[in-house]
């Protein structure tokens, strides 16, 4: 299951992401961030982790090195 989730993104990452504008906001990105948290957590805790990240992602959010915990 670990493995599947971490293709998916790394399958975003090459596939999708260089396709959008760059406009993080956030260092590492929010995909690096959602794949080193499910690599180091699991994928029920890096899942949610993730997700809290991307919440935090707009323009009213912060900005800056935000690195898995």
């Amino acid at each position: 299951m670990k493995s599947a989730v971490l293709w998916c993104i790394r399958a975003y990452q090459w596939s999708i992401s260089p396709l959008l504008p760059s406009s993080c906001r956030y260092l590492p990105t929010c995909s690096h961030y959602s794949h080193d948290a499910v690599n180091r957590y699991g994928v029920l805790k890096g899942a949610f982790l993730g997700a809290k990240r991307l919440a935090r992602c707009h323009p009213l959010g912060g900005k800056g090195y935000d690195p898995v915990p």
